[in-house]
């Protein structure tokens, strides 16, 4: 079984197993932060990027004038290694991963995790990109793209294990709304998928389509 069948089935699994005192806080989460987010308080198509400096993986600090310098870059914000929706999103980037880099294109991901967790993600998943750390959403609140976690969601945490703090090296209980970001050499957002609800992700094919129309 390939790691994205793995990852489906568990999530199939937990729609169908899970106890209403887990399923029912994060759909009303998901229903919350999709009535409550503004789109027209993140960044825009046509709006430039503000520079970063981000560690990677293995803690090498990149910017984006050297991601850019290669030329467009496709710019994935995920919550963590421990959400699967964000492990399969991944994972299907990584599957056309040949594809971006043919057509000049970086992939880069960020999520709030620390460095060493960001690892995790890559070996798990065999990640060939970027995954870059931005300890403190400091970047992502530039952006317009962070979400405050309901308290209600810190017990359903606590039952599998997933401690944020550790994580991501603060107590915030904040995470990146999910976003796909296709960026062009001068650093103009040419492409933006944001979604409020975290099951819903940009395919790599779409994203692909976008590159086409560079």
């Amino acid at each position: 079984m390939s790691r994205a069948d793995q990852i489906l089935a568990s999530i199939e699994d937990f729609k169908r197993n899970a106890p209403p005192a887990v399923k029912e806080p994060l759909q009303d989460a998901i229903t919350g932060i999709t009535a409550s987010f503004s789109a027209q308080s993140a960044i825009q198509v046509g709006d430039t990027i503000p520079e970063f400096h981000l560690p990677n993986a293995v803690g090498k600090e990149l910017s984006l004038a050297e991601l850019l310098n290669k030329g467009p870059l496709l710019l994935v914000f995920y919550r963590g290694e421990w959400c699967p929706f964000c492990n399969l999103a991944l994972v299907d980037l990584q599957k056309h991963l040949a594809s971006f880099i043919a057509k000049g294109v970086t992939v880069a991901a960020v999520s709030p995790e620390l460095p060493d967790q960001s690892l995790t993600m890559v070996e798990k998943n065999d990640l060939r990109f970027e995954i870059l750390s931005d300890v403190g959403n400091h970047f992502a609140r530039k952006l317009g793209l962070v979400w405050k976690q309901p308290e209600t969601l810190r017990p359903v945490f606590e039952r599998f294990g997933f401690d944020l703090n550790v994580r991501n090296g603060d107590d915030s209980f904040e995470v990146p709304i999910p976003t796909t970001l296709l960026v062009d050499r001068k650093g103009i957002v040419r492409k933006a998928h944001i979604t409020p609800d975290y099951t819903k992700r940009l395919s790599a094919e779409v994203a692909l389509d976008w590159v086409a129309e560079l």
